[in-house]
């Protein structure tokens, strides 16, 4: 029901096929993000047509609303949320440890109130696990702690308690039967320490599971930390298990992490930007609130084969945005989803070519070549 399928690689760049209950993946990937089942402002349909081949959902919101119970008695995310495809969750661990003053953690689990209604809850590794099997996704992630990467005394607290509470996670998950229908990937934590981060990899990786993710990064910490964790992990993570880099959605983010061996990357960064009228292209991203386009008749990126942008000017979308007509959200959504999505297209197409190199430097060269307007 799961497997993973290297079919080339290009230096570190690697061109595979993950196979899950649900439908193939080509890698490298990138996942959309519908937090609360649902890509904001995007139905599935799009999605498909866009190019998504899985998505993400988060199993903090949807444990609060409407419940994983209630999805789970309407037959699962995928038939709740009418995605036909993949579905990757989350454990809740982020979402839980980011609330900062309305948690507390011990080495049994967390407590924390709700951000909703401030009504008090407790996660644990084994609650996270049941959780996700009631959603059903076909990828779910181990229950995990992400602490500040600069700060060595939590990091390793925190460390011994994500290893403790990986092996509790694939003991609920395997107890439950559940490994034929759903792959539970581990989560590498460590911060920005490089002993830590070897010591996460090699206790995390014997622990056999299917895929692995590098937590803890794209939270704050400097570029040039992110690249060398994922340089370090590029060593220390099996070649033949899918690679997961959490929270990253920058194109030249993107480039870099193929490069450096990663195959799957999920952020909201294409809509979050789109609700703040900011757009990807070629030359870099442009807010279209500037005055510069009021009267702009050309596509946001004449280079997108996008319906946004093969329909659409910058003029039009610009007047949307301007008198609050949620059509333009919906279109600038698509069009920041679609460009992501075809550079990785375009990414696996130069792997397979064995030019990714060369790709990535002239990708990168103009893209940042340009000044970011927002």
């Amino acid at each position: 029901m799961f497997s993973f399928h290297l079919h080339c690689a290009d230096r570190r760049a690697r061109l595979g096929l993950l196979s899950t209950p649900h439908g193939d993946i080509r890698t490298p990937v990138f996942m959309p993000v519908g937090t609360q089942a649902t890509v904001k402002g995007v139905p599935p349909r799009d999605l498909t047509d866009l190019g998504a081949s899985i998505i993400l959902s988060n199993t903090y919101h949807l444990y609060l609303r409407p419940g994983d119970e209630l999805i789970a008695r309407r037959g699962g995310l995928h038939r709740f949320m009418n995605w036909p495809g993949p579905i990757l969750t989350d454990s809740g661990g982020f979402q839980v440890f980011s609330l900062s003053e309305m948690r507390t953690i011990d080495d049994d689990g967390a407590t924390f109130k709700s951000h909703l209604d401030g009504s008090l809850h407790r996660m644990t590794p084994e609650k996270s696990i049941r959780v996700q099997h009631n959603l059903g996704a076909d990828i779910i992630m181990c229950f995990d702690e992400c602490p500040p990467p600069g700060d060595r005394e939590y990091n390793e607290i925190a460390l011994r308690r994500t290893h403790a509470w990986a092996a509790r996670c694939q003991e609920t998950h395997l107890r439950a039967g559940a490994a034929s229908r759903q792959a539970l990937f581990g989560i590498v934590q460590g911060g920005a320490f490089a002993d830590l981060r070897e010591q996460s990899a090699r206790f995390i990786t014997a622990l056999d599971f299917p895929g692995y993710a590098i937590g803890g990064l794209a939270v704050g910490e400097s570029k040039d930390v992110t690249l060398r964790v994922i340089e370090q992990m590029d060593a220390l993570l099996p070649e033949d298990k899918p690679r997961y880099l959490m929270g990253v959605g920058e194109p030249t983010d993107l480039l870099h992490g193929v490069a450096r061996g990663v195959d799957m990357f999920d952020c909201v960064l294409p809509t979050r930007l789109a609700r703040h009228a900011a757009a990807f292209t070629r030359d870099g991203r442009i807010n279209l609130r500037g005055k510069i386009y009021a009267e702009d008749d050309a596509p946001i990126d004449p280079e997108c084969d996008c319906y946004t942008c093969r329909a659409f000017t910058r003029a039009y979308i610009r007047h949307l945005l301007h008198v609050g007509e949620m059509l333009g959200l919906y279109l600038m959504s698509l069009h920041n989803l679609r460009f992501l999505l075809r550079l990785m297209e375009d990414i696996r197409a130069a792997i397979a070519e064995r030019r990714y190199a060369g790709f990535m430097a002239d990708w990168l060269a103009r893209y940042t070549a340009a000044r970011p307007q927002v």
